[in-house]
């Protein structure tokens, strides 16, 4: 029996060759893994000699040959593939061993020139890979360390892999060739100025326990290269696994503080902020939050954009809450949430970058691809349309508002108060319900005045004005685009009210 090896990742081939050559195998490997392993003591063949043919081309052409794809593609059931083999002084090939270059991890780098991408693009061995794979029946094809003690159990209890095994490592090998050309295409389109198309390369993070519901099957995927603001990258400190819904939420949470530079802090439940706030620091900001809605809060998820202290540790300890969520915890917040040993607390990379980053999101029998919103315009002074200029306060929580709105399920409504949310109305058929379903919060919380009021969307008719004035709203943001723009300025105007249209929506569905 006769294993090719030729790897880029060594870990573990060392001792995996060595229990081949202890049970009978004869070792064939290329260049680098070839020094290696005779280094390690162990017995190898070159690949040249198996060829008869040196590596050429500074080492790009070193397995495309018949004498490699002859031993690994024959059937061992077919006599004219055996005829041919025979002709030909060709040998089985029954195991590839083979991991790629590291394509990936090189255009990560800063600074890599594309000359440097080419030659990371492996050929000679996603060509093995899948001939081994094709090939399956016979040939064992191993692309990841991980199933080398695998394998070896099998072939120490059997004499060789068993045929399920061969099937399943054949699959994978498919996979890893699969996802190492989408990158690989997908850099290339991007060099070449191409259109863009999805090239979505997945690693698994998890197996979740089940989806939104308990029927429903589900598991969290990554997407290429680690980036701010992701749980995909997050690290977890303490807490049960997360779930399906969890993570959505998560999400949801982390968008909306990516909005803020100043000390931040939002809860939120079922994908809709119900409380949010900045301060003059973390511990003002989670206070000012909580008190928004301390009902609804009740098992939601908190992030903020300054690390977690003992101190606001011990405010939110009493709360029940599912996912706690920031850049960094001091070891004093760690002990007091050791206590509460279900909540998740997730430390989460906050760098800013202002990189354009896709959306994907599936629909039945498809896929809608888009570019994700992360551009907000500042709310000023200059876009105001009524007669009534905005005051400095105003100002600051008319962006403040324009800033939560858009993370709020349309048809949404944020109404805010110094620098905090009061009322949050989400998800309604019409802009008049969402924006009634905020008022009411406002004013059951005693809130009757100095309100300003934001919407992801324009206002259809004057009705929202009309509402928004006999609650106490002084202010308004919104993008405009009605064409009944002009009514809604003249009931402003009517009710001595300041509004300011951004010409930017967002809709969130």
């Amino acid at each position: 029996m006769r294993a090719l090896i030729s790897v880029s990742d060594k870990t573990g081939v060392a001792e995996f060759a060595r229990e081949l050559v202890s049970m009978g195998w004869q070792i064939i490997a290329t260049g680098g893994t070839m020094t290696m392993l005779r280094q390690s003591g162990i017995d190898v063949i070159n690949i040249s000699d198996v060829t008869g043919f040196p590596e050429i081309c500074d080492g790009r052409v070193k397995t495309l040959h018949p004498k490699v794809h002859g031993g690994l593609l024959a059937r061992r059931d077919d006599e004219s593939h055996l005829q041919a083999l025979r002709e030909n002084g060709i040998e089985f090939i029954d195991m590839v061993c083979v991991n790629l270059y590291p394509f990936r991890s090189t255009i990560e780098r800063e600074g890599v020139t594309m000359e440097e991408a080419i030659e990371n693009i492996d050929i000679g061995g996603p060509s093995m890979l899948r001939s081994a794979a094709k090939n399956y029946r016979d040939v064992t094809v191993v692309c990841d360390p991980t199933d080398y003690a695998r394998i070896i159990e099998e072939i120490g209890h059997t004499g060789n892999t068993t045929l399920q095994t061969r099937l399943e490592l054949s699959a994978k090998a498919y996979t890893h060739t699969a996802l190492y050309d989408m990158c690989i295409a997908g850099y290339m389109r991007d060099k070449a100025g191409l259109e863009e198309m999805p090239m979505i390369a997945l690693d698994k993070v998890q197996s979740l326990r089940y989806g939104e519901n308990p029927h429903q099957q589900a598991a969290f995927y990554a997407l290429g290269k680690p980036v701010s603001y992701s749980l995909a990258s997050a690290k977890q400190l303490g807490g049960k696994e997360l779930s399906y819904n969890n993570i959505q939420d998560a999400n949801a949470a982390l968008s909306i503080v990516r909005e803020f530079d100043e000390p931040f802090c939002v809860g939120l439940k079922h994908m809709n902020p119900c409380g949010a706030a900045v301060g003059a620091d973390i511990k003002e900001a989670w206070t000012k939050a909580y008190e928004a809605d301390k009902v609804s809060i009740f098992g939601g998820i908190v992030a903020v954009n300054r690390e977690i202290t003992g101190e606001v540790a011990e405010l939110m300890k009493p709360i029940f809450l599912e996912i706690v969520m920031a850049p960094s915890f001091t070891q004093e917040a760690l002990e007091v949430f050791s206590t509460k040993k279900n909540l998740r607390l997730l430390q989460i990379d906050m760098t800013h970058d202002d990189e354009v980053r896709k959306q994907y999101v599936g629909v039945n029998g498809g896929m809608l691809v888009q570019d994700m919103d992360t551009s907000t315009l500042t709310v000023e002074a200059s876009m105001c349309v009524t007669r009534r200029k905005p005051s400095a306060e105003e100002l600051r929580d008319m962006n403040f508002g324009w800033r939560i709105v858009k993370h709020v399920k349309s048809n949404a409504i944020a109404v805010v108060r110094d620098g905090r949310t009061v009322g949050i109305g989400a998800g309604q058929m019409n802009r008049v319900g969402s924006a009634r379903i905020a008022l009411e919060q406002a004013r059951s919380a005693g809130i009757t005045e100095g309100l300003v009021l934001a919407s992801d969307g324009f206002f259809p008719f004057d009705d929202t004005v009309t509402l928004a004035q006999e609650y106490g709203v002084t202010a308004l943001v919104q993008p405009g685009g009605s064409v009944r723009d002009a009514d809604s300025v003249a009931k402003a105007d009517e009710y001595g009210m300041t509004m300011l249209v951004t010409g930017m929506r967002h809709f969130k569905h």
